[in-house]
């Protein structure tokens, strides 16, 4: 019998930048080091809010498990780190959050490390629902058809299975079957994760316009707009760095 109830846990799912390849899809925009870089401010940016929230256990959930000394060296002292286990990225989500609520928290979430300007309100929000015992389930939907963050009170390895995983149909689908098997969902607003060279326009746009954004990762898209180049008669494109800079 479980005693008292350990806080909601909020896991992190990231990849060990300079480990393994992220940010594929930039690579012929910014080339891979610089796209790597991107994805490290992302990354940094989402753990020092992460380690501010109130009343929860940060961690991140990293892959390869190989990359442990490194991902040590980025994460703030107070996350706690996990590698994650499973063969596709529904299974790595399904074990992450099983393993977290059978350690005693009360609920778990995943959150991914893709939507640099997610508001950490929306993170509480699912929290919140999860902890009050007002839903079964929390989905953050992203605009391109995925999800942001999934969060749960009890294992449901059901959810994650059979799932079109990187298409514009895993959120309807996962929100399909939660409902199937009699489970309320709270849903979160939609919000967009930053995977293309139009994501990045879009990034920079926001950034600009407001007059704030997460540290590194507006110091980088900033400097690294400040190369672009105009082309007459056509939209600025990018131009493929050529130099080495870390992230801000």
């Amino acid at each position: 019998m479980r005693g008292e109830m350990e806080p909601v846990a909020v896991a992190v799912m990231t990849k060990v930048p300079g480990v393994t390849a992220v940010k594929s899809r930039l690579h012929d925009t910014l080339g891979e080091a610089r796209a790597t870089e991107l994805y490290r401010c992302f990354l940094l940016d989402r753990l020092d809010a992460l380690a501010t929230l109130r009343d929860i256990t940060g961690v991140v959930a990293f892959t390869p498990p190989g990359g442990e000394a490194v991902m040590r060296s980025l994460a703030p002292s107070a996350l706690r780190l996990v590698p994650q286990r499973g063969a596709d990225l529904g299974e790595r989500l399904s074990n992450i959050l099983s393993d977290l609520l059978d350690m005693g928290h009360m609920a778990a979430l995943a959150v991914d490390s893709d939507s640099p300007t997610l508001p950490m309100g929306y993170v509480m929000e699912a929290a919140t629902a999860l902890s009050g015992a007002t839903c079964d389930v929390v989905l953050g939907p992203c605009e391109d058809g995925g999800y942001y963050l999934v969060g749960l009170r009890r294992p449901q390895p059901a959810l994650f299975e059979g799932i079109p995983w990187s298409t514009d149909a895993v959120f309807a689908m996962t929100l399909e079957k939660a409902r199937a098997r009699g489970l309320s969902v709270h849903v979160l607003p939609r919000w967009f994760d930053v995977d293309t060279e139009a994501d990045l326009r879009r990034l920079h746009a926001d950034m600009t316009a407001g007059a704030h954004g997460p540290q590194r990762t507006q110091a980088f898209v900033r400097q690294w707009y400040e190369s672009v180049t105009a082309t007459p008669g056509a939209h600025p494109t990018l131009r493929r760095s050529t130099g080495e800079r870390s992230c801000p």
